[in-house]
C-alpha cells in the first residue's frame, strides 16, 4: 500500500488528466506526481490550495472521501472583513445552505498561519475592507461547502487552504511537493 501527502498549488486540477474543453492545458496532479497506482482520497477544487491525501488502497480512499465516515477536514480560510463571533458560532452550529443544513462544524479565529507561502495570483485585496483567517473543520465534503458557509455567515471566502486531513497535516510540506507516509 502506498499513500502520499501532495500540498496542491492554486489552480491545479486534483486529477491527473484534465478532461474539460478540448484544447485546455489547465495543470492536473500529473505534472508534480510521477508514482504509479495512487488516486486522490477526495477533491479539492482548483481554485483551492493544501493537502490532498493519495493512496493505492481503496479502502483508506473510502474512509477520507466518503460522508458517511465523517472524516475531519481542517481549512485555512481568509475572508473578506474581520470575522465575528457571530459568524464563527452560526459555522459551529451549521448554516443552512441550498442543498439543506450543514453539519456542525468546529470554527475559530486564527492570525495568518505561520510559514504561509504567496500564492500565485495573489488574492485580490481592497484597501478599505480588511480580511481575517479562520480555521474550520467539517465533517462533510459538499461541493465548495466552506466558500458557500463562510459566504452564508456574510464573509466571503478570498483564499482557502486545506491544512490537515484527520491526523494528516501539510506541516513541512510547501506547495507543489509531496511525501510518502
Amino acid at each position: 500500500m502506498t499513500t502520499i501527502l501532495f500540498n496542491k498549488p492554486f489552480g491545479v486540477l486534483s486529477q491527473f488528466t484534465d478532461k474539460g474543453t478540448a484544447g485546455s492545458s489547465r495543470p492536473t496532479l500529473s505534472a508534480y506526481i510521477d508514482l504509479p497506482g495512487v488516486y486522490p482520497a477526495g477533491r479539492l477544487d482548483r481554485d483551492s490550495e493544501g493537502l490532498m491525501v493519495l493512496t493505492s488502497d481503496g479502502a483508506l480512499q473510502a474512509r477520507i472521501a466518503h460522508p458517511k465516515y465523517k472524516a475531519p477536514k481542517t481549512y485555512w480560510v481568509q475572508v473578506e472583513g474581520e470575522i465575528s463571533q457571530q459568524a464563527l458560532e452560526a459555522l459551529a452550529r451549521g448554516v443552512t445552505l441550498k442543498d439543506g443544513v450543514t453539519r456542525p462544524a468546529k470554527a475559530r479565529a486564527i492570525p495568518a498561519p505561520d510559514g504561509l507561502w504567496e500564492r500565485d495570483p495573489p488574492i485580490r485585496v481592497r484597501k478599505s475592507v480588511p480580511d481575517s483567517w479562520l480555521a474550520l473543520t467539517i465533517t462533510e465534503g459538499r461541493n465548495r461547502q466552506v466558500r458557500r458557509m463562510t459566504a452564508e455567515v456574510g464573509f466571503p471566502t478570498l483564499r482557502l487552504i486545506r491544512a490537515q486531513i484527520g491526523d494528516w497535516s501539510l506541516d513541512g510540506l510547501a506547495p507543489g511537493l509531496w511525501r510518502q507516509v
